[in-house]
């Protein structure tokens, strides 16, 4: 599994809504609640999400037909093999209905194409006295 260096943001128009993908690295349930709740944009009609540490993982469609949003998203993030990562993808209403299908390939087509263009690092364990623990290079 790999982790993101750092946060990366994409932005495209669906048939005249704007979906925008912020993904970022965090390293615990409380700092991805945390940056969830900085990354949100009151002012869009949907703040989807998913966010996948180790074996936990939590995501939310915000209003969107369930199932459309946020497991996309979710899928996105397990398809790059990546751990510690938190997604946001929010959506500006362009007036057109895009369907169930058109959500799923939306939201979860940004948060791919955002996960791409991330760098991403392998990280390292090691053991110590303590336990395994995790470092970076």
């Amino acid at each position: 599994m790999y982790t993101l260096d750092q946060t990366e943001h994409f932005e495209q128009e669906i048939r005249k809504s704007r979906f925008l993908a912020i993904a970022c690295p965090v390293e615990n349930e409380a700092e991805a609640k945390a940056r969830l709740a900085e990354l949100s944009d009151l002012s869009a009609n949907h703040n989807c999400w998913a966010w996948r540490i180790g074996q936990a993982y939590r995501f939310s469609d915000d209003g969107e037909p369930s199932g459309t949003a946020g497991k996309p998203i979710l899928q996105a993030i397990d398809g790059q093999a990546l751990d510690r990562t938190l997604v946001v993808v929010t959506r500006w209403f362009g007036g057109i209905l895009l369907g169930s299908g058109g959500l799923m390939r939306a939201y979860g087509g940004t948060a791919a194409l955002c996960l791409r263009a991330a760098a991403s690092v392998f990280p390292t364990w090691r053991w110590s006295r303590h336990g395994l623990w995790r470092y970076r290079d």
